[in-house]
């Protein structure tokens, strides 16, 4: 029998970090599918061997700084055990659609570096971890080769550009504040504030907050996620909103802001914002993977009010649904994937008719549905009913509300899904069956739905406080029978009012539209006004130039330039004035300037050499006398 404890603790950022670096040696063919299913093997069992490290294990001191590459903790470890079972899901689901190995790297590059980010045990570490993650993920989006995909491209890492600056400014400003970048916790709890106020608080929460897709920070993520590959969509799904989900959790747990006298737990409101703006949004897209997209925010609205609660049952609640958000999410990535893999279509208004050519892409896609709606016995309503039931002890009504709206506007989102892409009637379609590299992950999720539905207390035992966990109780009667209700009413309201959200052409507008005016705008004024600003600059600083180096080759001739310049200009405003008495001395120094400017340098006289000497004497002692009157020289 193996001996865990005898087995050494590594990062699992090493191991699909070296993976990556091993793909291009592979090629294309056998091999390569090989070695992905062994390394997908190698990281679950990395993550599942993992225990806390002895003291001073992966810390290295770099000028001065105690970075960890390694902290292990019972937060850290559910997210390692759900990223290493999507990565493992996602690499199998890629053998099927991907082909370039290039794709391959980005993809393991980005599993690695949410793995580094979590597993990370200082604020440096988690930021270079985090910066990781968006520029590998941005390579998931442009291997679509088309030109929205690198439009989108540009968008999505100039978002997250601005996000990792304010985050390393509120590390920074936080590290001069405390002295410290540790993330590790006190034995208060699991997270906790690093800065209690000021600039640098809401630098770090603008900065988690870009990733964690918060309203008026989340447009990146339907402009981007559908117009990236098919696998890479997969991968996007999962990782960086719910490792912004993670940090949140170590840093701002129960966050509260005063106004008018009253302490509001700000964070909980926003992930209830995320959850309607999400929803609404979702319920308005044609584009199957960009109504999944939306459903991102609505969903990790969840998390971020479970989180922003506080309570050990509300950040249990909020990591729960993290966990069971990444099931099903993916799966649903998985199942439309592999809709436009063998369709060609990726918009409802196209699809139909597929129940009976795709069986099972259809039937995991309905658990997945199911799932993510909260329907009992599926692992949705289990994570959902805990957060909700968080909100219910505090008393935080609105929240409740906003929270149980969403689940109505969830469920409405995907009878439209299933139903226009899988039963509607549509003869023209022609589809088959995905390959089984495709059907395998999707089968595996899938069934991980039902059984953390079916037998919540599997997931009850990893949460960050297990023994409030245990505490829970998802199918009390009166919280079971009250879901099914309003779910029934919602799907009674489906079919009655069906005609109301079909499926349109029409674009939607988001709120990145002011984005991009405002962006073209700037362009516009950097273009016209900044470089014709520019350019009289320029012209100015060459005029002068030229006047110093004229100056520099006859001084006296330059000197007289300058008197008749500068009688020109004081004289010039009063000539309208004072006619008669100013006209004759300004013609005179413009007729005098012309003539001097006209006169070629070199038929100039010459200055002697003791002249020259003279002025610059004169200079400098002109310039002594200044120094001496400022006491510059004291």
């Amino acid at each position: 029998m193996i001996d865990i404890s005898s087995i050494p603790n590594i990062p699992p950022v090493l191991i699909y970090f070296a993976g990556a670096a091993l793909i291009p040696l592979l090629g294309k063919g056998r091999a390569r599918k090989i070695y992905l299913i062994i390394l997908a093997a190698l990281g679950l069992i990395g993550v599942a061997v993992l225990r806390s490290p002895a003291p001073g294990e992966w810390e290295f001191s770099v000028s001065g700084f105690e970075l960890i590459f390694l902290y292990v903790d019972p937060l850290s470890l559910i997210m390692g055990y759900i990223f290493a079972i999507i990565g493992a899901a996602a690499i199998l689901y890629s053998i099927g659609v991907v082909k370039e190995n290039g794709e391959f790297v980005c993809g393991l590059l980005y599993l690695g570096s949410a793995m580094g980010a979590v597993f990370a045990g200082d604020l440096f570490t988690l930021y270079i971890f985090w910066e990781i993650m968006a520029f590998s993920s941005l390579g998931l989006i442009w291997y679509s080769r088309t030109e929205r995909a690198t439009n989108a491209g540009m968008r999505y890492i100039l978002f997250h550009l601005f996000g990792g600056c304010a985050l390393l400014a509120g590390i920074i400003i936080n590290y001069m504040s405390t002295g410290s970048i540790s993330m590790v916790p006190g034995e208060s709890g699991i997270g906790y504030f690093f800065v209690q106020s000021g600039i640098g608080y809401f630098l770090l929460l603008i900065g988690i907050g870009v990733n964690t897709a918060f309203i008026l920070l989340h447009t990146w993520l339907p402009d981007s996620y559908p117009k990236a590959t098919i696998a890479g969509a997969v991968f996007m799904c999962v990782f960086t909103t719910k490792t912004g989900v993670y940090a949140l959790a170590r840093t701002f747990p129960g966050a509260e802001l005063s106004l008018f006298g009253n302490e509001i737990p700000f964070v909980a409101y926003i992930g209830a914002v995320m959850c309607l703006y999400g929803v609404i949004f979702a319920l308005l897209q044609n584009d199957v993977r960009k109504l999944l997209s939306y459903h991102i925010i609505s969903q990790v609205g969840y998390m971020v009010a479970g989180v922003g609660i506080g309570t050990y049952i509300g950040i249990n609640g909020g990591i729960a649904h993290v966990f069971n958000h990444i099931l099903y999410k993916a799966l649903l990535f998985m199942c439309m994937g592999s809709v436009i893999y063998a369709t060609g279509r990726n918009n409802l208004t196209e699809l139909g008719g597929l129940a009976k050519k795709m069986p099972i892409t259809m039937i995991t896609c309905v658990i997945a549905a199911l799932s993510i709606s909260g329907v009992a016995g599926f692992n949705g309503y289990v994570s959902k009913g805990m957060v909700i039931h968080a909100a219910e002890l505090e008393e935080m009504h609105i929240l409740t509300l906003a929270l149980m709206l969403g689940s109505v506007g969830t469920f409405l989102s995907f009878l439209k899904l299933t139903y226009f892409t899988f039963f509607r009637r549509n003869d023209e379609i022609e589809a088959k069956e995905a390959p089984l590299f495709m059907l395998i992950p999707m089968s595996v999720t899938a069934f991980l739905c039902v059984a953390l539905g079916v037998y919540p207390k599997m997931l009850y035992e990893i949460l960050p406080y297990r023994e409030v966990a245990l505490q829970f109780h998802a199918y009390a009667l009166g919280h079971t029978l009250g879901t099914l209700e309003l779910l029934a009413m919602t799907a009674f309201m489906f079919f009655s009012l069906r005609v109301l959200i079909m499926p349109h052409d029409r674009i939607t507008y988001d709120i990145d539209c002011l984005y991009r005016k405002a962006g073209r705008g700037f362009i516009w004024f950097c273009e016209k006004p900044l470089v014709s600003f520019a350019i009289g600059v320029e012209k100015v600083v060459l005029r002068i130039v030229g006047s110093f180096v004229r100056f520099s080759k006859n001084p006296l001739r330059g000197t007289r330039v300058m008197i008749d310049m500068m009688g020109v200009a004081l004289l010039k405003p009063f000539i309208f004035v004072f006619n008669l008495v100013i006209q004759p001395v300004y013609k005179y120094y413009e007729r005098d300037l012309e003539e001097v400017k006209m006169r070629p340098v070199e038929e100039m006289e010459k200055m002697s050499i003791g002249t020259g000497m003279l002025l610059i004497l004169l200079f400098f002692a002109l310039y002594l006398i200044a120094m001496l009157v400022h006491g510059w020289m004291a």
